[in-house]
């Protein structure tokens, strides 16, 4: 029987061991990922084809993100994951073998694209996996354990990575990742989730267009307010995406000329500014309704109002570099709150036999706003490279305008009744 009926608390059996494995898979996922990314650069100098095999990369997690959902509610979740990350094991320890026996750049780019497909599959599981394990306040705050989890290994993995690569080499890394995912998988083992084994037998084709028109069906026609709810989550994601990535190194290396240092430090502040978002949003959980969402928005647009501010004033780079760390942490901070929250609301308003697909177009919509994003900024902070207050404070209008005219809609949100 699974766990989430109990409702007694948070750190069940099911949920420890799902967080376990998150733990042991992105750690080894970032590391190997961030070390792939040093070697593709050693190996041939060019910021093209590393870029090239980056986006080539996201492909797949972008064509099959929807499949991946329909096989996460069709299927033992428990089953997909221990599957997925075995294969994932399996695939890099061959590359390890492999390796250095010629074509290594080819191998390394078969590489990402297979680990990309497997992601495609795995991602949507995982999310699919929180709600089927967790009810009422426990989901925001079990999202939010997964979003810090997340944000701490993207912060260790580089650090560790670097150090690990340059000490031992590529081989070395691939051979941890695989010990990473092997652990995953016997972490998996331990998992139990309810599962009925569907009865109907439908050709492929068949299963795809049905769950597919369920899906557009639910969205459209059951809770069109978690379709709006999904694009403006993707909506802002572009905006701040693309501020956060694109223009905090931007403002710090190219605009202000500050060392790498200093860009490593914003980085860091980043990564805390994540893990605190994931923390404030669980301890306050049981106190938040979806009315309260564009305060969020609000303040997210207004913490870029100083960052812009303080392009308008005489100051010098390093007061400008001190003020654009407390604004964007914030923003970080707020982001991450958000984002969780509108997580927990669109899995909450959906029926645990579709979560899987939804959550699949939650990726795949995320994976396709942020890239946007951050190439719209890039052309802006190109384009205003000698003023960017022009870029940064409409930015930060704009998006306090969208708080403002999505109060209507989240005051209908929170009078269909209090999800929580």
């Amino acid at each position: 029987m699974s766990e989430k009926k109990s409702g007694q608390k948070l750190f069940t059996c099911n949920f420890t061991f799902l967080i376990l494995g998150q733990v042991s898979s992105l750690i080894g996922n970032y590391t190997l990922k961030f070390a792939l990314s040093m070697y593709i650069l050693e190996q041939t100098g060019s910021a093209s084809v590393y870029a090239g095999l980056m986006a080539l990369s996201l492909i797949p997690m972008i064509l099959l993100s929807p499949f991946g959902g329909i096989l996460a509610d069709r299927a033992n979740r428990r089953n997909i994951m221990l599957t997925l990350d075995t294969l994932s094991g399996i695939i890099v320890l061959a590359a390890g073998l492999f390796l250095r026996h010629g074509n290594d750049l080819l191998l390394i780019g078969a590489l990402l694209i297979a680990l990309s497909v497997l992601g495609a599959f795995e991602s949507p599981t995982v999310q699919a996996c929180v709600p089927q394990m967790l009810s009422g306040d426990q989901i925001v705050q079990g999202n939010a354990i997964v979003n810090q989890i997340q944000a701490a290994a993207s912060l260790i993995a580089p650090f560790s990575g670097s150090i690990f690569y340059t000490a031992f080499g590529i081989q070395p890394v691939l051979y941890t990742a695989v010990a990473c995912f092997f652990l995953t998988a016997l972490l998996e083992c331990f998992i139990r989730l309810d599962y009925r084994k569907q009865e109907e037998k439908l050709r492929i084709t068949a299963v795809v267009k049905g769950d597919f028109s369920d899906s557009i069906r639910f969205l459209r026609h059951d809770e069109p307010g978690v379709l709006k709810l999904l694009l403006l989550a993707a909506l802002i994601s572009m905006f701040l995406t693309g501020i956060l990535v694109v223009g905090f190194p931007y403002l710090v290396r190219t605009v202000l000329g500050l060392s790498a240092e200093h860009y490593g430090a914003a980085e860091s502040v980043m990564g805390v500014s994540a893990i605190l978002g994931g923390i404030a949003i669980s301890v306050l959980a049981g106190k938040l309704k979806p009315r309260y969402m564009p305060l969020f928005l609000a303040a997210a647009g207004i913490t870029l109002l100083p960052a812009g501010f303080v392009f308008l004033v005489s100051a010098g780079a390093v007061s400008r570099y001190a003020v654009l760390m407390i604004a964007f942490g914030c923003c970080q901070v707020i982001c991450s709150m958000f984002s969780v929250y509108a997580m927990s609301l669109i899995q909450q308003r959906t029926p645990e036999y579709l979560t899987g697909k939804i959550m699949s177009f939650v990726y795949t919509i995320s994976l396709c706003a942020q890239p946007l994003g951050q190439l719209v900024y890039g052309l802006l902070f190109d384009l205003f490279s000698d003023s960017v207050y022009l870029v940064l404070l409409p930015s930060g209008v704009l998006i306090c305008i969208a708080a403002f005219l999505t109060v209507p809609f989240f005051r209908q949100f929170s009078e269909r009744g209090s999800i929580f």
